[in-house]
């Protein structure tokens, strides 16, 4: 018996219910897992580094991505543009794709768009990419996305050319000297070997520099340019890379030899709108990125309806997959106008981590 009012004591371990009352669950008890354990593979920078990926394997695996989804192999929402509100020069662009074949990959990545960052000795750009299950939604990796963005970038204005430009181009004019600008011009002399690299960007400084860097590395002379006109024109393959804070058209379509390949890519428009008029063929890496959003290199011209599905020849997954025709004539003048793709960044992390798998790089972290 027990006093008028008690009961018998239950042990906590007995069950919830003390003195009649329920017992409230333990943090512990809430966020118990049912399920074994989960781990992401994380490659930080300098692992990407320490893969030591070779051109060939770089572009191997962003043409693969291209394939697949020329093949219709791939899911692709347009990028997303997050503007912070600090009154910093610069946005976030979220991309967000996924794989159901050759492999099993859905990721999303953000990478800032800093333009000012030199000043505090940053990158401009810089981000991470979260990689997924496509069957589950279970979190599998952690990819250093600013060296991914720079070479997949690099390797899509590369694999634009192994089907778009001549095959004898020779002369390359390239504008802008952020961390894309160098793997544009190093995969491309890796196809080409020109005779001739002209570069320019904005900042005396900062193209000095980038000259400096890919002379010791191609080792071979790289001429830099004072200005835009010395450094386009005339050359075979043209590249667009600039950092303009607002629309300027500082490239002239009149610079553009017949038969020459460009590729502008810039976050802001730095050509005329009359540049699309002489092209023979219109190529980009997804209209439905190109169609939509603020920013891009051709953002005037889809809006005046000079590149329009009408008008546009294919997208470069197309081309790869051989679907749609490459560069047909020597004489053709092609454009090719990449905005980014989640499904490179994807292709990219993935043979990454496989890489890193053989090497023994990375980190595995306990995610739950």
């Amino acid at each position: 018996m027990y006093p008028h009012g008690s009961q018998k004591p239950v042990p906590a371990d007995e069950g919830r219910v003390v003195s009649g009352v329920p017992r409230p669950r333990t943090v512990a008890e809430v966020c118990r897992v049912s399920h074994p354990p989960l781990y992401i593979d994380f490659l930080n920078a300098l692992d990407v580094e320490a893969l030591e990926l070779t051109d060939a394997e770089i572009m191997a695996a962003v043409e693969a991505g291209l394939a697949a989804q020329g093949r219709g192999q791939t899911e692709i929402e347009p990028r997303v543009h997050l503007m912070p509100k600090a009154g910093a020069n610069g946005h976030f662009n979220v991309l967000r794709g996924a794989f159901r074949a050759p492999i099993a990959r859905a990721g999303v990545k953000v990478i800032g768009d800093f333009v000012d960052n030199y000043k505090q000795g940053l990158p401009s750009e810089m981000g991470l990419l979260l990689l997924m299950d496509p069957l589950t939604g279970v979190p599998t990796a952690i990819v250093d996305g600013s060296r991914l963005t720079d070479m997949r970038t690099g390797a899509i204005t590369a694999i634009g050319a192994k089907y778009l430009a001549r095959k004898g181009s020779k002369v390359l004019g390239h504008i802008g000297a952020r961390g894309t600008a160098y793997w544009n011009v190093r995969l491309l002399d890796s196809l080409f070997d020109f005779d001739e690299i002209r570069v320019h960007s904005r900042r005396p400084e900062s193209r000095e520099a980038f000259g400096a860097r890919l002379a010791a590395d191609l080792g071979k002379r790289v001429i830099v340019t004072e200005d835009w006109q010395s450094c386009v024109e005339g050359a075979d393959i043209v590249v667009e890379a600039s950092r303009l804070n607002a629309p300027e058209p500082m490239l002239k379509t009149d610079w553009i030899k017949p038969g020459a390949f460009v590729v502008p890519y810039g976050t802001m428009s730095a050509v005329e709108l009359s540049l699309t008029d002489i092209m023979d063929k219109l190529v980009v890496d997804d209209w439905g990125q190109c169609k939509g959003g603020p920013f891009g290199s051709l953002r005037a011209h889809v809006e005046a309806g000079k590149l329009s599905e009408a008008t546009l020849h294919a997208e470069m997954g197309e081309i790869v997959a051989g679907l749609k025709a490459g560069r047909e004539r020597e004489d053709e003048t092609i454009l090719f106008w990449h905005r980014g793709l989640s499904l490179s960044d994807l292709a990219l992390g993935h043979f990454m981590l496989e890489k890193a798998k053989t090497l023994g790089l990375g980190q595995r972290l306990r995610y739950a």
